[in-house]
């Protein structure tokens, strides 16, 4: 069965940084799309970043310049390094490739 594990979430001041993983096994990271996604309290999951098999990423509009997806090929991990928090960015964070999702990792930025 396929498995996403994300970590690293916490609490941060606004301004701060942070870098989630996301480990996945019985898959291939750098065979597939995957993307990170939040959801804030009383919202709708969205799409934070993407990274296709490829290489290609794309962000959304509130976190461009700030977040930088990547992934680990030897360590099969995917990463968001989230730089310049905001309070805005509270959320909790999902790993995701295709149909399968991780458990999530809360952020919450403090003003």
């Amino acid at each position: 069965q396929v498995q996403l594990v994300e970590s690293g979430g916490g609490l941060v001041q606004a301004g701060g940084s942070l870098r989630l993983s996301c480990a996945a096994s019985r898959i291939i990271v750098r065979l597939r799309a995957m993307a990170w996604y939040r959801q804030a309290p009383g919202k709708q999951r969205e799409l934070v970043a993407g990274i296709t098999s490829s290489g290609s990423t794309n962000y959304a509009d509130p976190v461009k310049g700030r977040f930088t997806i990547s992934r680990d090929n030897a360590k099969n991990t995917l990463y968001l390094q989230m730089n310049s928090l905001k309070p805005e960015d509270t959320a909790v964070y999902y790993c995701n490739t295709a149909i399968v999702w991780g458990q999530g990792t809360q952020v919450t930025v403090s003003s």
